[in-house]
């Protein structure tokens, strides 16, 4: 039976524009090209972002760039095939120092965790994903809106089960896995490192891979690694459809594409929690749902 029958959906939440074609994209890809419905929501609208487009950064695009984010991320869905949702605040703004806080009280890192994730209840429960990714309780990396997507997507997968909460929202749903964006860990920037090297190219990853921590190997555990390599040229193209967020010419790219095929072919995850038994590493997001039938209200089998 194919995706599409069984019904498998796939729902991602990203604090940011742009951030669902910089995490995981290839692996969006290769799900909708295997018939499943995915959908993004994005936490915020990105309007506190920079211009990091050195070719696009005139008066003109700052002038509109919170239009441009909304109009760089339809560019990005339609390539990548997916459903979209803005969930409706402002993006906060990145901390440039200990007395920092958001400009505006609209700011996602502001809002009440429970008002907010009523918002996603409604989304979980209207889309009915057996899957759902986020980020860790670390955000990934500390920016406010990352860290609170977090903190929002885990108190909203709790209460969609939940018949009590939200009823306003729909009837109950309980996502049947959890897992974090695990695409930047050491193994892989290891990996990339050593095929760069053998290839007699100066490796972009040298100094990330010097200053990575201990703690960071330990929080850092990925569990589960998508066959995804022949969609790395989508997520590229999804990349650049974000065209002030992404210089051509810079970090997302240094790594030709066939030495990232052979040196690390997959994208990778961590599983956070499931209602269906699990064996892990495991090479699907949706492993173990087909023998468990329809998502259903139930307790957590496994949870870190």
């Amino acid at each position: 039976m194919s995706a599409a029958e069984d019904g498998l959906r796939l729902l991602h939440v990203h604090a940011h524009p742009d951030d669902e074609s910089s995490k995981g994209a290839a692996s969006t890809a290769y799900y909708v090209a295997r018939g499943t419905r995915v959908m993004v929501v994005s936490c915020t609208g990105g309007e506190e972002g920079e211009i990091l487009n050195p070719k696009l950064d005139t008066p003109q695009n700052w002038a509109r760039l919170p239009d441009l984010r909304r109009e760089e991320m339809a560019a990005a869905a339609q390539i990548l095939g997916i459903e979209h949702v803005w969930l409706g605040y402002r993006d906060s703004g990145f901390p440039d120092g200990p007395d920092w806080k958001p400009t505006t009280p609209e700011a996602f890192a502001l809002a009440d965790v429970g008002e907010a994730a009523g918002r996603l209840v409604r989304v979980i429960r209207d889309f009915r994903p057996q899957v759902l990714t986020t980020y860790d309780e670390r955000g990934g990396y500390p920016h406010p809106d990352h860290i609170k997507t977090h903190t929002v997507s885990m108190a909203a997968v709790e209460a969609a089960a939940d018949a009590t909460r939200f009823p306003e929202h729909g009837q109950p749903w309980q996502v049947s896995k959890v897992y974090y964006q695990m695409g930047f860990h050491r193994g892989r920037y290891a990996a990339l490192d050593e095929a760069m090297h053998a290839h007699g190219l100066e490796s972009p990853y040298a100094q990330r891979l010097a200053d990575w921590s201990q703690d960071a190997d330990a929080r850092l555990r990925p569990t589960t690694f998508v066959p995804a390599a022949d969609f790395f040229e989508v997520r590229n193209q999804a990349l650049l459809a974000h065209a002030t967020q992404i210089d051509p010419d810079g970090f997302w790219f240094a790594v030709p594409l066939e030495i990232e095929k052979k040196g690390w072919p997959t994208e990778d995850f961590q599983l956070a929690r499931s209602t269906v038994p699990v064996s892990l590493p495991e090479d699907d997001l949706f492993a173990g749902i087909a023998e468990a039938g329809e998502s259903r209200v139930g307790p957590w089998c496994y949870s870190i």
